[in-house]
């Protein structure tokens, strides 16, 4: 595999990595992937373990997560079309199981980060710490919120999750698009790369080819529009050294008005069903 771009960890050890192109799912794979990688999510900077509100950019992530929080769940009761039990998993300090809870849904869910599983703890919801706890539980819904992309050993664990997943129901992803506009413009400087954490970066194309292996087919997907201006604010800190939120805001915004032709979204949400 070629060598698409070099980039490094910004948030944590500075350290550099690339990223290679496999051409036949149209998709990057962080090279190298350390065996010690717990050690990379150290960091009080990440927000989705910490639910920190120091800066005004973490006051501005949750003031949208929340807003995206509740569209998340009904698109999830959409294309369901009930409500029933779901396992999210990679779900940090709680909040999206939180919402489906007081939606009527019973909840479950998967978070490797101790720190995390103890915020979501304070909120009443007991995290199970890796996909081998669930035994052999079944759900109607599977949701992965930016965490496919983190999680080692692909093939194995989607038919982990086959495996508890009831024989209608639907598995919901989310995850970055390394073929949008801000990718393209930020190269290396992309955060939403953010290695070695991500592991995989993927195309539109990755997806579908990835879990039709598993039988599984696309059934719906849409653009995270609000994705586009966090990864820019991001990316604006790690290309210049500071957040400059004009232009964040200005990047954001040509990329989510470029992807209306050519449909190429900062981040996307996909629904899929067993074939």
């Amino acid at each position: 595999m070629q060598t698409f771009l070099k980039t490094k960890d910004f948030a944590v050890s500075g350290e550099e990595f690339r990223l290679l192109h496999d051409q036949e799912l149209d998709m990057l794979i962080t090279d190298p992937q350390p065996e010690d990688i717990d050690r990379y999510y150290l960091s009080t900077s990440y927000i989705s373990h910490t639910d920190s509100f120091e800066s005004f950019s973490d006051r501005l992530y949750h003031l949208v997560k929340k807003y995206m929080l509740w569209k998340k769940i009904r698109v999830v009761e959409r294309y369901l079309g009930k409500k029933g039990n779901v396992l999210d998993i990679g779900a940090g300090t709680g909040d999206f199981l939180r919402i489906a809870r007081n939606r009527g849904w019973e909840t479950d869910g998967v978070e490797p980060n101790p720190m995390a599983r103890g915020l979501a703890r304070e909120k009443q919801l007991v995290l199970k710490s890796g996909m081998e706890d669930v035994n052999g539980a079944s759900f109607d819904a599977i949701t992965l919120w930016h965490t496919l992309e983190h999680i080692p050993d692909l093939d194995v664990q989607i038919g982990a999750m086959l495996n508890c997943l009831n024989e209608d129901g639907i598995i919901v992803v989310a995850v970055p698009n390394f073929r949008s506009k801000d990718a393209n413009y930020y190269k290396e400087f992309w955060a939403a790369y953010d290695v070695p954490r991500h592991l995989w970066h993927f195309s539109q194309g990755a997806i579908e080819r990835i879990f039709e292996k598993h039988q599984v087919k696309l059934t719906h997907k849409s653009p995270l529009l609000f994705d586009a201006y966090y990864i820019a604010l991001l990316s604006e800190k790690y290309k210049n050294g500071r957040s400059n939120y004009l232009r964040a805001f200005w990047m954001g915004m040509r990329s989510n008005m470029s992807a209306w032709r050519s449909r190429e979204y900062s981040s996307m949400m996909y629904v899929l069903k067993r074939r």
